[in-house]
């Protein structure tokens, strides 16, 4: 991302949850009765000819219950599976000063710019803005339907094969951290788990995916959690 400041800095976006914190609302539910997707399906072909041909289905979380007072924008994110013996998904965790979205866990991406092609052109420009990944080293696959965040964010996630050997640089002003989840973990319902959260007027539902890696566990909420609940949901249909 940084680009130059604008010449009038906006208020800055108020939050109707200032010290919201997801890891302490109980779970209601885990879908480990949902079929997990096979392994087979996870292969750079099958996912190649799932997306040239895809099927007939629903996308299962569309638009969270808005809690920031702010003007909607559009932006991407760029899904990207690397192509390991085991695939996996290249994950982020922002830094903790950002005004949206601290230290949360999330897909590489941001805000679209008017010199944008497309899309999957904000991504990847995006992805190489934030943790150095060079288009070269990616291939998009397609996109999976928009996903409206609660701080009015409008979110094409773009889904893409990612060479293993791919050298990253991670922007230090908006990464804390990288890592990557098997795409089988993220695939299989059984790690999928439901909140509920309701206080002050406020009513908030979402999925959660925590990912123990090695002593650190990654808590996958939210917009990232909703758009891989979806991403399952192509996948299985």
């Amino acid at each position: 991302m940084n680009r130059p400041a604008a010449p009038a800095a906006p208020a800055a976006p108020v939050s109707s949850l200032p010290d919201f914190d997801p890891r302490r609302v109980p779970v209601l539910g885990v879908d480990a009765h949902l079929p997990a997707v096979p392994a087979a399906a996870q292969t750079a072909p099958a996912l190649r000819a799932r997306f040239a041909n895809p099927p007939r289905w629903e996308p299962e979380v569309l638009l969270e219950k808005r809690f920031m007072n702010r003007e909607p924008a559009h932006a991407s994110v760029l899904v990207p599976v690397v192509q390991r013996e085991r695939p996996t998904v290249l994950l982020t965790e922002r830094t903790a000063h950002l005004s949206t979205h601290s230290g949360q866990v999330a897909f590489p991406g941001g805000r679209a710019d008017p010199e944008d092609a497309s899309p999957a052109d904000t991504a990847l420009r995006e992805a190489q803005e934030e943790v150095g990944l060079d288009r070269g080293y990616v291939e998009v696959l397609g996109t999976l339907p928009t996903y409206v965040t609660g701080s009015s964010f409008i979110i094409t996630p773009v889904v893409a094969l990612v060479r293993p050997d791919c050298v990253l640089q991670p922007n230090p002003y908006e990464v804390a951290d990288l890592f990557e989840v098997p795409l089988d973990f993220l695939l299989d319902p059984a790690h999928h788990r439901r909140h509920v959260f309701a206080q002050d007027g406020v009513h908030r539902e979402w999925f959660s995916m925590p990912y123990q890696d090695g002593e650190k566990t990654r808590f996958i909420w939210g917009a990232t959690a909703g758009m891989l609940r979806n991403f399952y949901r192509f996948m299985i249909a």
